[in-house]
């Protein structure tokens, strides 16, 4: 288990310790997490364009903002807490990007292959709201893998920890991200 992970879960059972048992609220685990969102945040990023208008801090706070409005939420379920922010990240993104792209049609720009996006950042840009369509309708078809891409590509967890959050094994996750990259690709280079 990493140290992040030993530290979310240790402040949700100090908080839940200290206050009866209770679930901790957000505001009471912010201090303890607000490095891995930044963390979390900085790698959504990391394939974005180099100029982009909207930054990490940015993000985390936007993110902060709509997971306070939650209710009925265990915060101390570090899967669960990752698994919103994520999707959280994701709509904010896709926000911007449409905001962006009603701004600035048509800029011309190449879509890059989910595989290629995946790879070590090499100076091009993710299509934010190609990838956000597809995953729609990826989504639409089996939402399983739609959270599979959710978790792995926008929130940056591993094999394992995906599985974790989606509470199926890690082969599953294997076998259903390679089929989910490859009719993204696909589908994002407009061949289906």
């Amino acid at each position: 288990m990493s140290s992040a992970d030993e530290s979310t879960r240790a402040a949700g059972k100090n908080e839940a310790a200290a206050s009866g048992a209770r679930t901790p609220s957000l505001p009471e685990m912010l201090p303890r997490i607000y490095e891995e969102l930044r963390t979390l945040a900085a790698n959504v990023f990391r394939d974005e364009r180099r100029d982009h208008t909207l930054q990490p801090t940015a993000l985390v706070h936007e993110a902060y903002l709509r997971l306070a409005k939650q209710e009925k939420v265990d915060w101390s379920n570090r899967p669960q807490f990752f698994a919103m922010a994520a999707r959280m990240m994701r709509r904010i993104l896709v926000d911007h990007a449409r905001a962006t792209a009603a701004s600035k049609r048509g800029d011309g720009e190449k879509p890059l292959s989910l595989d290629a996006a995946l790879e070590v950042f090499d100076g091009e840009t993710v299509d934010t709201l190609a990838l956000h369509n597809s995953l729609k309708e990826l989504e639409a078809r089996d939402p399983r893998q739609g959270q599979i891409v959710e978790l792995r590509f926008f929130a940056g967890l591993t094999v394992d920890e995906t599985a974790a959050a989606l509470a199926i094994s890690p082969a599953t996750v294997k076998r259903e991200w390679s089929f989910a990259k490859v009719w993204l690709e696909r589908e994002m280079s407009g061949r289906l």
